[in-house]
């Protein structure tokens, strides 16, 4: 089975480098229209370049088709302006991909609150921007893919990237929601967690281990992720060509009552309380209420 995007547009953020260029080519290489979104700045955010126009001219040059665009995440009327030209360029919008980031690493003690406020705005809000200027088109047209980029700090956590990992496990959760929410009207939302040699983590990788981690080893699960048989609510893990699935569980549990509901019973069961013998994948909020409820009516 080929997968296509033949007669699809697709949006991709942050795509003037890195990640976001790897799966905009690949996608005009499988037939999509994209859209290069791009502020061309650095990984701290500030200054700006070119760099969404010359993915555009490699799209064109190999022959596919595909346009820029300059607009800033964090502006949700420039995403709607953007999604707009999208549409009367090409007739929808069927696929975005929320690839677009910054970094600024200290430690939390050494963190300014302006620091953790601008990562946070350009990863979660910046998503949420992009993402809502899109949600009607996709809601109209009965179809719509939709990709959060998270990462392993925002899922385990990491030293120096408290905004950071804030904002990809925010990210993680509003792709739950919307997976929800978008499931009748044949929207998929899925999440990545890429691990590859960019611009963001040039001097976080070994020489060596730069080039095994090249960003066109993670472009496969990203395309899969917006294509037309796409599971949903997933977070994938990619680096390196190695592909892992993620979950967020809940164990079974345990119900104390009498003396044992207290610290000191939580302290005495703590065993029992986190054991993963039988633990649960929810896939909503309400399935947490109802293994309590199995739990009361067991007793």
């Amino acid at each position: 089975m080929t997968i296509s995007f033949e007669n699809r547009v697709a949006i991709v953020t942050g795509a003037g480098g890195g990640l976001g260029r790897a799966y905009a080519l690949e996608l005009a290489r499988r037939g999509a229209k994209v859209v290069v979104n791009d502020l061309g700045g650095s990984r701290d955010g500030t200054g700006h370049s070119n760099a969404a126009l010359k993915v555009v001219e490699e799209i064109e040059a190999a022959g596919g088709t595909a346009m820029s665009n300059g607009g800033s995440v964090t502006e949700y009327d420039q995403m709607v302006e953007m999604v707009e030209a999208a549409k009367a360029k090409w007739g929808s919008v069927d696929i975005l991909i929320n690839n677009a980031g910054v970094l600024r690493d200290k430690s939390f003690a050494k963190m300014e609150p302006a620091d953790f406020k601008f990562v946070v705005d350009v990863h979660l809000n910046g998503s949420a921007n992009c993402t809502k200027a899109v949600w009607e088109t996709m809601r109209a047209q009965n179809y719509g893919r939709v990709l959060m980029t998270a990462s392993s700090t925002g899922l385990y956590g990491n030293f120096g990237q408290a905004n950071y990992g804030a904002a990809k496990l925010g990210l993680a959760g509003l792709t739950k929601t919307l997976a929800i929410e978008g499931a009748k009207n044949n929207i998929k939302v899925n999440t990545i967690a890429p691990t590859a040699g960019t611009r963001m983590t040039e001097d976080l990788f070994p020489a060596e281990a730069f080039a095994a981690f090249a960003p066109e080893k993670v472009a496969p699960a990203a395309l899969y992720l917006v294509s037309e048989d796409a599971p949903t609510n997933m977070i994938i893990g990619a680096g390196a060509g190695v592909f892992q699935a993620a979950y967020v569980t809940l164990t079974a549990g345990k119900l104390l009552t009498g003396d044992d509901l207290s610290p000191e019973g939580i302290a005495a069961h703590w065993d029992a309380i986190t054991d993963r013998t039988g633990e649960l994948t929810p896939q909503s909020g309400s399935e947490q209420s109802l293994s309590i409820l199995k739990l009361l009516q067991a007793k």
